[in-house]
């Protein structure tokens, strides 16, 4: 026999019933609020309310998704960061060889206009390296005697004389630079016509006339050109330029420093002189031994 509870209280009505209620005012709110939109307002107050709630409840996802993506982001910046180093050493290398190149370009444009200026025959030729000797001058270039290189050849440049070829082998050929203590080269004066002798000084940018008189016309700033008096530079070539004179009485000649016109320790290619004026034989000197001594014999 089944016992329950007296009914103390008043229960209202049942939960089917309620159901039933709700469920109509649910429908009628709805088919009220979208024919006359009278819960408008009442959303709206409802949304600011709830709006810091929403918050408050995103707010571990969002901070989470944060830290995710911040370590992402860390890593991936580090990633490109190395490869971005990667390629700009690549990019500067590259760089690097193509301003060489353009330099390179940019010289054998020269020396080409330069043979067809120079009334005389050229044949370009590369710088290999230089010479051992620090206290020389001489520079190595790729032409030899198989090309047709002997000792003797002037070189130059797109500017003016570089030096002189001392040593020819089969397929290299040794230049000494005007600059060199051992190098001479007779000059003479554009603008008065006045001949010298240039040696150089072991530095390379820097040579000097030597054995002028203290009263010679020499100014600085003038140009000095080879002479052609020697038989193995062409005249007219470009070789310095005056920089510094000095004059003192306690001294017989003047020194006179010049500075070289052609780049003799700039460039990878030069121009190798392979022909020049070719001058008549020195006269014999047949002058008769003077009376009273005899000819020495043997």
């Amino acid at each position: 026999m089944e016992y329950s509870a007296p009914p103390f209280f008043k229960t209202g009505p049942t939960a089917l019933a309620r159901l039933l209620i709700f469920a109509a005012l649910s429908l009628a709110f709805l088919v009220t609020d979208s024919r006359f939109n009278f819960l408008e307002s009442l959303r709206s107050i409802a949304a600011v309310a709830v709006y810091p709630l929403q918050r408050i409840a995103a707010a571990p996802a969002g901070i989470a998704r944060r830290i995710g993506d911040f370590f992402t982001t860390h890593g991936s910046l580090r990633e490109d960061n190395a490869r971005l180093k990667r390629e700009n050493f690549k990019n500067a290398a590259l760089l690097l060889q193509l301003k060489g190149l353009q330099a390179e370009i940019r010289q054998l444009r020269e020396l080409l206009a330069a043979r067809e200026r120079l009334d005389i025959e050229l044949a370009a030729a590369e710088v290999l390296y230089a010479a051992r000797d620090p206290f020389s001058r001489k520079l190595v270039i790729d032409r030899g005697s198989q090309q047709g290189v002997r000792p003797g050849q002037p070189v130059v440049d797109d500017r003016g004389l570089v030096g002189q070829v001392t040593r020819a082998y089969p397929w290299l050929a040794e230049v000494t630079l005007v600059t060199d203590k051992g190098q001479f080269v007779p000059v003479q004066n554009v603008r008065n016509g006045l001949r010298a002798v240039l040696s150089g000084t072991g530095s390379d940018g820097t040579l000097e006339l030597r054995f002028i008189p203290l009263n010679a016309d020499f100014r600085n700033g003038d140009e000095l050109v080879t002479s052609g008096i020697d038989g193995v530079y062409p005249p007219g070539l470009p070789v310095a330029r005056v920089a510094e004179i000095e004059r003192s009485a306690d001294q017989i000649f003047a020194r006179i420093t010049c500075a070289p016109l052609a780049g003799v320790a700039n460039h990878t290619h030069l121009l190798v002189v392979s022909g020049s004026r070719e001058l008549p034989p020195r006269p014999v000197d047949e002058r008769k031994p003077a009376r009273g001594k005899k000819p020495r014999k043997g």
